[in-house]
Order: C-alpha cells, then structure tokens, then sequence
C-alpha cells in the first residue's frame, strides 16, 4: 500500500501538485478499510496528526496488519 501510495504522490509532484504530510497522512487513514476503523480512530485519538510522520504511521499501521494477520486463523473454525 505505502509504495503504491509514494508511486501517486511522485506522480503528482510531476504535475506540479503538492501535498502536506499532514495532508498524506490523513489520505491514508481515509483510505482504509472498515475493518481498521477502530484502529484509525486510535490514531486519530492519540497522535497529533499534523506532526505525526509517514514512516511512523506505516509502522503503526503495518504492526496492526500483522495482528490482524495472525488472528484470523483463529477465527476460522
């Protein structure tokens, strides 16, 4: 997700169209899933959004999917 999100972002630097990080950041977490919702919503809670940086979010984001990755073998019967 994050290398298809910077491979967006360099196209638009082509185009002369700039972004802040802020503005990344918040992109990102409107674009997840239902399912990472409550997840997002702790994000939002607990971090100030206009300083928290791309690299620190993706680690967040990236530890919360291995969670979500290792309980669903539990869930299925």
């Amino acid at each position: 997700m994050y290398s298809r999100f910077k491979i967006l972002v360099s196209g638009l630097l082509v185009l002369k169209k700039s972004y802040t990080t802020s503005d990344h950041v918040r992109k990102i977490l409107r674009s997840l899933p239902v399912r990472w919702r409550p997840k997002v919503t702790a994000i939002q809670e607990a971090k100030n959004l206009t300083t928290l940086i791309l690299e620190e979010l993706m680690s967040s984001l990236i530890s919360h999917e291995m969670e979500l990755i290792a309980d669903e073998p539990q869930r299925k019967p």
